[in-house]
């Protein structure tokens, strides 16, 4: 094997490669919206953006449930054989935190959108039920929350990246090439 193709058992399935592109190119999108809001001058752009926001946050969560179910029923690849075991531990530890911090942030936008009073919808599809009673003061410290674990989460968004680049570029290792989209062969 050359160290430009992999054998699929050290590959990602392609459902799962799907889902991580399209979750990690949604999550980007959804944290810039959040960072926008409170930029935005209160009136209808303002309340076009935070549907936006509520919208995909909603979308992370449906596409989050897919992702478990499908991590728990397809194993992924082996950890990398050269790397120290420190590294394959901190990887898993970044990894469950990520998979927390994927749920964790819009259940938090829920709980604080439910405290400040505010329905979640869907696409215009459907509202979500409220989960809190209208509490102001429990909304803007959700609200902290919320942004404290969506920062939280694009730290750790951005260790995920240099590890990434590091085995490819420092240890060139091919290791995103697991989680990179199939390539068609040319005959």
């Amino acid at each position: 094997m050359t160290p430009n193709t992999l054998s699929d058992n050290v590959r990602y399935t392609p459902p799962a490669i799907a889902l991580h592109w399209l979750m990690a190119w949604i999550i980007i999108a959804v944290y810039f919206l959040g960072l926008s809001i409170d930029e935005i001058p209160v009136g209808p752009d303002r309340i076009q953006v935070v549907g936006w926001h509520k919208w995909l946050g909603v979308t992370i969560a449906f596409l989050w449930g897919f992702r478990v179910l499908w991590r728990a029923s397809h194993r992924p690849p082996a950890d990398p054989a050269d790397s120290p075991a420190w590294q394959n531990n901190a990887a898993h530890l970044v990894h469950i935190a990520l998979y927390v911090l994927m749920i964790a942030i819009p259940v938090s936008g829920w709980l604080m959108s439910s405290a400040k009073g505010y329905t979640t919808n869907f696409f215009g599809l459907f509202d979500l039920p409220n989960l809190l009673e209208k509490d102001k003061p429990l909304g803007h410290t959700l609200k902290e929350v919320h942004e404290v674990l969506a920062n939280l989460l694009m730290a750790l968004v951005g260790l995920h990246i240099a590890a990434a680049l590091k085995h490819q570029l420092i240890n060139k290792d091919n290791l995103l090439a697991r989680m990179r989209p199939a390539r068609k062969s040319r005959s």
